[in-house]
């Protein structure tokens, strides 16, 4: 024995598993229980009664206290413990009890009541002063504070092995205790009359962990009463036919004493078991009748588990409607598992057909409900419905309908196998399962067999289905049962070869394909013992019983249809269908057998019926069918490949023979061809392509392209041709496509084997541009009708999908994508999201060549604007707008983190600013560029700009700016106008927005403590991954940015930063600064820029920068003033920040960017929206009115 000390802390961890839930909701509508007296009656003791396990041999001083086995004075384990432990026998587990209880009631009871609480997922203990002066209810009520309300788990519902162990135990003692206790003890009014009043009492209580333990307790208990009572019934019956036995002797004989002796054990008996009918009332109505529609299922589903074993096992009490229509009602439960159990309960009573005659009523009323469970959602409630409809059509033929039977037969074409192989033996219950008197004695095989008459009527009923294409399907379901039938070739061949004897009916043709693929689906079932594709998860792992039985079946197919076969082929050698299956079989033979068997002459014969099929047939299917037959049995692997090679070979001899001999004819000059010369060359054409092979063809002239259909054969076969000749060329490459192969078969999906893509193939940029104008000629197509056009939208959105993919895998160069970006707004309705979700893609690839990709649309837009209108433009025409609104959306899309986009975004300007100024006016020295509007356009982009890149784009401006053009006021140059003012207002403003965005993350990245690595030597490594080429443009298109910083321009005042002053680390800079070094080029290139052409302009304008410079630093003063006293800082921010963190406007919560992805967050909020929001910083410089107010220039006008 184990003392209890040392099981404490074991015991303890155990219950911190355990605690209640809270679930208290009053399920049966009461707020308060009732206590459900018992009335029973003290039933007399039978005559050498004995209570077995009664503890012979146990040593005295045995005992429970607080429900603790106590032995010679040592605590031991609990009811609970031993039972969860399972380390003794229940048998002595209850024998031990049975001993305690003998000498103390009610330490014993106490203890099998903790039992029942602890079993519970309960922490409290009932002692012995509860017991004897609370009720029931109290102790209920006082063990529910007891609960842990925090979880809801008890052991009846964790998982885990010991605990489902658990609940078996559990099970079991209540079985064996009430086993072992039948005799004496269940009859002494006290032990059966306390425990069914507790389980009662907690099976009523609101707190789910009591109810489901208790209701599970009563069920198991009722069981063991059920078995109690049909052993006293059975007992009853034998008292009562010794009694009349002995009755009915003469007097002589008669023994007077054993009748008096058997009348009184069946009075003791009657008496016992009137007592048992008392306790299973009180607990089917205290409990079951309350319990079988709880608010959880499993304590439904537990209710009609146990009702349908008390119906099996004591019919003659409870196989009445008056029990039934609980499972009948239960039947429409919303839980699949109350349901499933409802059909398993009938199972168990239609499998006996006695019990099956005294359900009729039953079934005529839940009938329907039952056929209709057959299409429940649930699979497992499907299928056991199915396997109840079976039994119940076993039971009776007359219950179910036709109507029935057909709802349950199209089930056999289900994808779901367990469902399909149900109905397939329900089907074959009904239809295959009667023999008439005039069937006995009938032959095992061949046309007359009993096999015959089943096989026809699989036929029919597979015809009748009208699911012709579904013959695997039907196979696969009746294969279980009826594996033996579909298995008998011998009779099929009989079916469709042999005449049909006198009187009786002969198959027509619709019925003799079916059955020839019907043959066809068997033989292939036998031989790949897998179901068909779409019935299950893939092939199984066959035993070697089952590899035994596929050998033995492949072994006879080949002995049957080696034979059989060639004459098949030559009676339907002109159906399309029949030959077409028939052809299919022989790859399922075993080669050798042609060869061990002696069977070269059939195999001869089948080579000349394949020769007929071809030269008869110029379906592709058939041609198709014979090309692969030819391709199983040319293996060189078995010794009748040189037969089949040589016949292979004839046959195509001959058909090039004949195809060079009618082209000869077909191309004479002189001589029109006719509809006849044109099908012999297509015919014998479709038969040479059909074969896939090595063949040299003659050239194919001009006069054939009036016969399409020609031609297409033709170049498939020329195709066939390049392939073969491919395959012979790169066999020195064979190592190089074995590695390919092994990545593609690697990859786990589709787009890692679109990254190998470029692997194979590199189109050219001439290709690429042809190819793109093929596909966008196909894009913008027009249909008249509503359906075709549904149709064409379809296919021209799967194409356009098809082509982004090449872009964002990089088969087709970055920028052929421009031609599609720039369709964005036109077609968002129907490809928008292709489009968009293209752009964030190839964004993610390539940030740079992404921003050159954009410009380079608005470009081509912008072009052909021009090429439309001509060179007097008209900004507020719609077509200018819709690009400017097209810019809008692009700029949107390059995110919140202008720190990651700085470079794109720079070189998107750098690309726009050399395109505006391309071209040159028009009008001569003096006018606008040509392109001059399309800064305006460049406009949407400014926001996009840091500070000090906004001041390098706009010396990288000044470069093209002549002294003329910084002077001029009139509406063409207004795009000027407005682009230096986007570059030169509102740099603080944007500064601002930056250093919020970066101070929305501040404490995060400060956390972090790591040096920051600038642009420049980010790329470092990139660059010079590159090729060479590629390189040299990288460089030359970032000269124009490195432009020395410390230099000052007279044309943009430095405004004054906010700087703390406290010397700074310079391992400490901020990203911001540490990114400005990739715009740095040495001061002697800065110099050898000519200036003598901006002297002028720079003396005039740098008046008005000293003016604006004073006003700028008055407003940022006072504003910075105004926002320092709210600003917030992160955790991490200390006073080595170079800049104070201002928040803007649109970043003024940390907490909302916290986690967002500023690389690919796209904002679809109006770009007129955003500059209302920023009114408070700076003044709107896009704003037409502003650019022409002198205030705002600060210079007069000229």
């Amino acid at each position: 024995m184990i003392a209890a000390e040392d099981l404490h802390t074991e015991f303890q961890e155990a219950d911190s598993q355990l605690s209640s839930d809270a679930d208290l909701e009053d399920f049966d509508g009461r707020n308060a229980k009732t206590e459900k007296a018992m009335v029973c009656r003290r039933g007399k003791k039978m005559g050498g009664d004995k209570s077995k396990g009664g503890g012979a041999g146990r040593v005295p001083g045995v005992g429970w206290v607080n429900g603790h086995h106590k032995e010679n004075g040592t605590e031991t384990m609990t009811l609970f413990e031993m039972v969860k432990m399972g380390k003794s026998a229940t048998q002595a587990v209850v024998d031990d009890w049975i001993e305690a209880y003998k000498h103390d009631k009610e330490s014993a009871l106490l203890g099998l009541i903790n039992f029942f609480i602890q079993c519970s997922g309960c922490k409290g203990i009932c002692g012995g002063e509860m017991f004897r002066h609370m009720q029931n209810s109290d102790i209920i009520r006082k063990m529910t504070e007891e609960f842990d309300e925090d979880s809801g788990d008890y052991p009846l519902t964790l998982s885990g092995p010991q605990w489902k162990k658990f609940r078996i135990n559990f099970c079991d003692f209540i079985a064996v205790l009430v086993r072992q206790c039948q005799y004496s003890i269940i009859y002494d009014e006290y032990m059966m009359d306390t425990v069914i009043s507790l389980l009662t009492g907690l099976s009523d209580s609101q707190v789910r962990a009591f109810r489901h333990t208790s209701t599970l307790a009563a069920m198991k208990l009722m069981t063991a009463l059920v078995n109690v009572a049909l052993n006293l019934s059975i007992n009853m019956d034998n008292t009562q036919r010794q009694y009349e036995a002995e009755r009915n002797k003469v007097i002589a004989k008669r023994a007077n004493d054993r009748l008096e002796l058997l009348l009184q054990k069946r009075k003791e008996l009657q008496e016992n078991q009137d007592e048992i009918e008392n306790m299973m009332n009180a607990i089917f109505k205290a409990v079951f009748v309350h319990r079988y529609r709880d608010a959880i299922a499993e304590i439904r589903a537990i209710c009609i588990e146990e009702i349908g074993v008390w119906m099996k096992l004591y019919s003659d009490a409870f196989l009445n409607d008056s029990y039934l229509k609980y499972v009948g009602w239960t039947m429409h439960d919303k839980q699949g598992e109350v349901r499933l159990k409802c059909l398993t309960a009938l199972q168990g009573l239609f499998y006996n057909r006695e019990l099956g005659s005294r359900l009729e009523l039953f079934t005529s009323r839940f009938k329907d409900r039952i056929v209709s469970m057959t299409l429940d959602k649930e699979y497992d409630v499907a299928v056991q419905a199915i396997k109840l409809l079976t039994l119940v059509l076993q039971s009776s033929d007359e219950v179910l309908t036709a109507e029935d039977c057909e709802s349950v037969y199209h089930l056999v074409y289900s994808a779901h196998r367990p469902i399909a192989v149900s109905a397939g033996e329900f089907l074959f219950k009904k239809l295959f399962s009667h023999r008439g008197p005039n069937e006995e004695g009938l032959p095992r095989r061949g046309r007359q067999s009993l096999n015959g008459s089943l096989i026809k009527t699989t036929i029919f009923f597979f015809l009748e289905s009208e699911l012709h294409e579904h013959g695997a399907y039907l196979v696969d379901s009746l294969w279980d049962c009826a594996s033996e039938l579909l298995k008998d070739w011998e009779t099929m061949i009989s079916l469709l070869l042999d005449e049909p004897m006198p009187g009786e009916e002969a198959l027509n043709d619709r019925q003799e394909t079916a059955l020839v693929e019907i043959m066809l689906c068997a033989i292939r079932q036998a031989c790949e013992c897998h179901p068909p594709v779409g019935r299950g998860t893939g092939k199984r792992v066959l035993t070697a019983k089952e590899k035994k039985m596929q050998l033995d079946d492949r072994t006879r197919i080949t002995e049957i249809f080696a034979i059989a076969l060639p004459l098949l082929l030559a009676k339907y050698c002109v159906d399309i269908d029949k030959v077409t299956n028939l052809l299919q079989i022989p790859k399922f033979f075993d080669l050798d057998i042609y060869t061990t068997g002696r069977l070269e002459k059939h195999l001869d014969a089948l080579l000349r019926q394949i020769w007929e099929v071809v030269y008869k047939h110029t379906e592709n299917e058939v041609l198709e069918a014979c090309s692969t037959t030819y391709h199983y049995l040319c293996n060189e692997e078995f010794t009748i490949f040189n037969r089949v090679d040589i016949a292979r070979s004839q046959l195509l001899d001959e058909l090039l023979d004949k195809f060079n001999r009618l082209l000869e004819d077909f191309l004479q000059e002189g001589e029109e061809p006719d509809e006849d010369d044109a099908y012999q060359v297509l015919s014998t054409l479709k038969k040479i392509s059909a074969f896939h092979n090595d063949l040299l063809l003659g050239l194919i002239y001009p006069s054939s392209f009036s016969f399409p259909q020609i031609v297409i054969h033709a170049m498939q076969c020329t195709h066939y041709i390049i392939l073969w000749h491919l395959a012979k060329v790169s066999d020195g490459s064979s190592v190089k496509v074995l590695i390919l192969c092994s990545l593609i078969r690697t990859t786990t999906t589709t787009a890692q084997v679109w990254v190998l893509i470029p692997a194979l193939c590199k189109p050219t940029l001439s290709f690429q541009m042809v190819f793109l104008t093929i596909f966008l000629h196909f894009l913008d197509g027009q249909q008249e009708d509503e359906a075709s056009k549904i149709e064409a939208l379809h296919k021209r959105r799967n194409l356009l999908a098809a082509y982004c993919k090449l872009i964002v895998y990089n088969v087709v160069e970055i920028n052929t994508g421009a031609d599609i970006f720039k369709q964005y707004t036109k077609y968002y309705n129907d490809y928008g999201d292709i489009i968009k979700e293209t752009m964030s893609k190839t964004r993610q690839i390539d940030k740079i060549q992404y921003a050159k990709t954009l410009i380079l649309s608005l470009q081509k837009l912008f072009n052909e604007m021009l090429s439309e209108f001509g060179f007097t433009l008209d900004r507020s025409s719609s077509a200018f707008c819709g690009i400017k609104e097209l810019a809008r959306r692009f700029s949107l899309t390059f995110g919140l983190d202008q720190l990651k986009t700085r470079e794109a975004v720079a070189m998107l300007h750098k690309d726009g600013i050399e395109f505006a100024f391309k071209v040159h006016s028009p009008q001569g020295d003096g006018g606008p560029p040509l392109n001059l509007p399309f800064l305006d356009i460049l406009c949407e982009f400014s926001s996009k700009l840091i500070r000090q890149d906004k001041k390098t784009v706009h010396m990288y401006l000044e470069r093209f700016m002549t002294f003329q053009m910084a002077l001029q006021r009139e509406d063409c140059w207004l795009p000027l106008i407005s682009y230096r003012n986007s570059l030169q207002g509102g740099g603080d403003d944007d500064t601002m927005s930056v250093i919020s965005g970066i101070s929305s993350r501040g404490s995060t990245v400060r956390s972090k403590k790591s040096k920051p690595t600038s642009a420049s030597k980010r790329r470092l490594p990139e660059e010079a991954s590159l090729p060479a080429e590629e390189n040299s443009c990288i460089s030359s298109d970032a000269v124009w940015m490195n432009r020395e910083q410390s230099v000052s321009t007279p044309l943009m005042m430095h405004s004054p930063h906010l700087t703390s002053t406290v010397l700074r680390d310079p391992k400490k800079m901020r990203q911001e600064q540490s990114c400005t070094t990739a715009f740095i080029m040495p001061t002697e290139q800065h110099q050898q820029q000519p200036l003598h052409q901006h002297t002028q302009v720079t003396w005039m304008l740098a008046q008005r920068q000293h003016a604006e410079a004073r006003q700028h630093q008055e407003r940022v003063n006072l504003h910075y003033a105004k926002i320092r006293n709210h600003i917030r800082r992160g955790p991490g921010l200390t006073e080595e920040d170079e800049e104070p963190i201002v928040e803007d406007v649109m970043m003024s919560s940390e907490a909302v960017h916290e986690g967002i992805d500023f690389d690919t967050m796209d904002i679809d909020l109006p770009a007129s929206k955003n500059r209302r929001e920023r009114t408070e910083l700076k003044p709107d410089y896009f704003d037409p009115s502003s650019i022409m107010d002198d205030s705002v220039l600060n210079v007069s006008m000229f």
